[in-house]
């Protein structure tokens, strides 16, 4: 079935329905992954670890040198053809309960492993999607600091140590951001 798609997709990958899943606190961790994964991409990833997936070869080539030896292959691979530009359809699969032995991703620690990696791709691709929050969370914290110590009772041009240490860490953090930004759009090569 997944064959099928290849022509007009560059990747096609099995979206598992809901009941396969094995538990509901694993849904939710895949569910919060996949809606973490749609913010940076900028594209809606339904399952991003589904392993269960067709592509066409020359384009995961170009891709190669950036996916781990080890089980988040499919996560990579997902989210570069997604910031590359390429086409990925999702395709719904019937999954059905395991029926013997057990999963061996843990939870807790691949979350967070998945986490990084999807943060890892978009920053290769899209940077300022990762640092431009990260400025705005810091220069919101700079100007809250700042009416804070006005609303008890500091001057008002006196500058308190935790603003300044927003602002600047946002403007660090803002020019780190461009500066990948810059770096990506040198390297970056979309579809052909």
């Amino acid at each position: 079935r997944l064959l099928q798609h290849i022509g007009p997709y560059d990747m096609v990958v099995g979206e598992r329905n809901r009941g396969g899943q094995q538990n509901t606190l694993r849904w939710l961790g895949n569910t919060a992954l996949n809606r973490f994964g749609t913010y940076l991409v900028g594209l809606e990833m339904r399952d991003l670890t589904s392993g269960f997936r067709a592509f066409r070869r020359p384009v995961m080539m170009e891709f190669l040198h950036l996916l781990p030896n080890r089980f988040s292959w499919s996560t990579t691979s997902a989210m570069a053809f997604a910031k590359a530009g390429y086409h990925i359809r999702f395709e719904p699969i019937e999954m059905r309960k395991r029926q013997a032995g057990h999963s061996t991703q843990k939870l807790m620690r691949n979350g967070v492993r998945f986490g990084l990696i999807i943060l890892r791709i978009v920053t290769l691709f899209n940077p300022l999607r990762v640092f431009f929050p990260i400025f705005l969370a810091l220069e919101f914290l700079a100007l809250a600091a700042y009416f804070w110590s006005i609303a008890n009772g500091d001057r008002w041009l006196h500058i308190p140590q935790s603003t300044g240490i927003f602002f600047l860490g946002g403007i660090i953090i803002f020019l780190f951001g461009l500066i990948a930004e810059q770096i990506a759009s040198l390297r970056f090569k979309g579809p052909e």
